[in-house]
């Protein structure tokens, strides 16, 4: 069925109708739960006035972030709306949804790190006066803000698309689903950048050199550190996810009208309406009991949303889709309702097996832990074996997923990837509980930094700050699995999109002969050497945008380490704290260091494949994603756990084992979690968008690469132009960062910061 010729009912209008309502809802318990955030204590003066200059440092930021976004907004808008398209209001439409997905996405990730440098000092305040479960709903419910706008400004922004362009939804969606994912992206990034650089410099001169605590106010990196907390932790995981939302969304759309028609346009609407609902209940259900562990409280609250959710979803499939697909000889309402539930079964497994891999109680973690006794080499190397043998466990589960849903879809290769949109659909009913356990993190992180640099908070109330971020690290590790599981499926997703654009590229294609189709068709064949080609070259750019990232915070870093042991030197009152450290100085020089750092991984993401498809074809381009698909979630899970052992190893050792602060084995996790810190928050984060991007612009080009590449309209010229231009300013942009050394002595940095 061509989508374009899909138009509504009445009772499908009203369907989307109530899916909207649901979506305001969300937004309304967003701003409720937000309420019962503010309406309690902010804490100590001092508390105050240190959360104030993390609040302002993060707001100064973003907001320079967004003014430097804005351009490549506007560039990304004016080459989106020269795509081709069926009509000029569809294409009108995908640009301006485009703008909409991307703004969306980056007031979503203010929201998140606004309510969240709020919420620090509160929490602080809650553990001075030793009150631990209302410290931990403050956390939870300023998450559970974040995760409803994600949810309410994701389903509200489908539902008025397929509302407005019925069946034209799913290719303005395409739009819609790139600017999330665009915006994503670099706030995934630049925020990494900054939170790594500061927290790097932090540890290696506050702990390693000077032997002071973590937060200690005399460290000028401390401010920059809590910064980086909120707008690489809050703001860019909370866009990272409703991008993710917004990408399944699209897939679903795109792939259910074209093998259910109306059925599958309207249903990928429904899973999340639902979703949306258990998670007001989950973030309501998570309460502590007397005498019970944070993350027993917390894990209990998703599991218990996420069983609701496969439940109701069940029903929902069996009601509101056929029962028979003549063509196929099966039933879509009952495989439909599996796949959701397969995918709402392997959010929990994910859950599980990340915190096996990263938690402090696992046995992996507490090895990499007593390894320390033998030097940081030992610590480093056992944290690289814990990310290798993670990433191998966790990618079988996906692949297998993804195998299991092939099969249950009968053999319709259009229908089977529909189901593993579902699936992604099914495992994002459980996305306002995932933003909520990731944004508990960083919060109750800040909450314990706060503290510290006060001096407002010790004894039985620094303890129960202390418990909280321990719990903190393991919900933002184990959310940090589940975003790269629901990246995978996104992404598996629009890669059969992208096959299913071919085939309608092929069937608009006027004066092709039928040889050209077969051509193209072998060229998406993987022995064919231009689909192995593309696969290779697929995987490159995944370990040449990892480099460029982690290379970006050695940078930054190294200018942090040197800004921190300048005001050492040469103020000498700081150690007795008769003079106050300059915070501003090294949030600025994150600030800086971060923006100019984005282009060239957003360069490498948005023309990699651009280069691929015009110069070597659409087989390449498929060969290229599956690729990237391939290695990315190898790579993100690796660089992920790795990370999240190397700073739970260093929890366990500052806990009080193998010696405690201060002994060579603290020193030795410190170096570890140092190695770990843009591993598993700058470049295993930002690998999430960066497939869902490239595999979106493959979409969007598709039918571009088809009509130049055959029938009458082809034209090698042209193609290999675009290509050719593609390569330039990669290849320029590339050659312009690697001037910058990641080795920066005293001369160098009074050169940068004249910059």
């Amino acid at each position: 069925m061509n989508a374009g010729d899909i138009e509504l009912g009445s009772g499908e209008i009203s369907i989307v109708i109530v899916v909207a309502l649901i979506a305001l809802a969300a937004l309304a318990m967003g701003f409720k739960f937000r309420a019962e955030v503010l309406a309690t204590s902010p804490g100590t003066p001092k508390m105050q006035e240190i959360g104030q200059a993390v609040q302002e440092g993060a707001q100064a930021y973003l907001q320079r972030q967004f003014k430097t976004l804005a351009i490549f907004v506007v560039i990304a808008f004016l080459l989106l709306f020269a795509l081709p398209a069926d009509d000029t209001a569809v294409r009108i439409g995908r640009s301006v949804f485009f703008v909409l997905g991307a703004a969306f996405s980056a007031g979503i990730g203010y929201l998140g790190m606004n309510l969240a440098t709020a919420a620090n000092m509160r929490v602080a305040e809650a553990a001075r006066n030793l009150d631990r479960d209302k410290g931990m709903q403050i956390a939870f419910r300023t998450g559970g803000t974040v995760g409803m706008a994600t949810v309410g400004l994701g389903l509200l922004g489908a539902a008025l698309v397929v509302l407005f362009y019925q069946g034209d939804a799913a290719k303005v969606l395409e739009g819609f689903g790139f600017g999330a994912a665009l915006l994503a992206m670099f706030m995934r990034v630049g925020g990494g950048i900054f939170t790594k650089a500061a927290d790097v410099g932090a540890d290696l001169v506050g702990k390693v050199e000077a032997g002071i605590p973590e937060d200690d106010p005399r460290n000028a990196a401390t401010i920059a550190d809590n910064v980086g907390d909120n707008v690489g932790d809050c703001a860019g995981m909370a866009a990272d996810l409703f991008e993710s939302y917004a990408v399944t969304l699209v897939a679903a759309l795109i792939l259910g009208s074209a093998a259910l028609g109306m059925d599958g346009l309207i249903f990928p609407l429904i899973i999340p309406a639902l979703g949306a609902l258990t998670a007001i209940a989950g973030v309501y259900l998570t309460k502590a009991r007397a005498g019970e562990s944070a993350l027993v409280t917390i894990n209990r609250g998703f599991y218990i949303s996420a069983l609701v959710a496969a439940g109701v979803s069940a029903v929902a499939a069996l009601i509101f889709l056929p029962s028979e697909l003549p063509e196929l000889g099966l039933d879509p309402s009952i495989r439909v309702a599996a796949a959701v539930i397969i995918g709402i079964i392997l959010a929990a497994f994910i859950l599980w097996l990340t915190g096996y891999f990263t938690g402090t109680e696992s046995k992996p973690t507490n090895n990499v832990a007593k390894t320390s006794l033998t030097g940081p080499a030992t610590v480093i190397l056992s944290g690289i074996g814990v990310g290798f043998e993670s990433a191998v466990y966790t990618a079988a589960t996906i692949a297998g997923a993804v195998y299991i849903l092939f099969t249950l879809g009968g053999g319709g290769l259009i229908f089977a990837l529909f189901l593993v949109a579902m699936a992604g659909c099914g495992l994002l009913t459980t996305v306002g509980m995932i933003v909520a356990m990731d944004t508990f993190g960083p919060v109750s992180d800040n909450a314990q930094g706060i503290a510290e640099m006060s001096g407002d908070v010790d004894g039985e109330g620094a303890q129960i700050l202390t418990e909280l971020d321990a719990v903190g690290n393991t919900t933002k590790a184990v959310t940090k699995g589940i975003a790269i599981a629901t990246a995978v499926l996104a992404a598996t997703a629009l890669f059969g999109s992208y096959y299913d654009a071919i085939q309608v590229a092929i069937g608009d294609l006027t004066g092709g002969s039928a040889d050209d189709g077969v051509d193209i068709f072998q060229s998406l064949l993987v022995f064919d050497p231009r689909a192995l080609v593309g696969i290779i070259l697929g995987g490159s750019v995944v370990f040449m945008f990892s480099g460029l990232l982690i290379d970006a915070v050695t940078r930054a870093a190294g200018a942090i380490v040197y800004e921190v042991r300048r005001q050492f030197r040469e103020k000498p009152g700081i150690m007795n704290y008769s003079e106050k450290p300059d915070y501003a100085r090294v949030v600025d020089i994150c600030t800086r260091d971060s923006l100019r750092e984005l282009a060239t991984p957003g360069v490498l993401a948005i023309l990699a494949p651009i280069a691929v498809g015009f110069g070597l074809g659409v087989g390449a381009l498929a060969g290229y994603l599956a690729g990237a698909i391939g290695t990315g979630v190898l790579m993100a899970v690796f660089l992920a756990n790795s990370g999240g052992s190397w700073d739970n190893a260093k929890k366990i050792v500052e806990d009080g084992h193998h010696g405690g602060k201060g002994s060579e084995a603290h020193a030795a996790v410190v170096i570890g979690d140092t190695v770990g810190d843009p591993f598993k928050d700058t470049a295993g984060p930002a690998l999430n968008p960066l497939i869902k991007v490239m595999n979106l612009v493959a979409l969007l080009i598709a039918p571009a690469i088809v009509a130049l590449s055959y029938g009458d309209s082809a034209n090698d010229l042209a193609r290999w132009g675009i290509a050719v231009v593609a390569i330039a300013i990669i290849v320029g942009s590339v050659w312009v960062t690697k001037r910058r050394s990641t080795v920066i002595g005293d001369d160098d940095l009074v050169e940068a910061k004249t910059l």
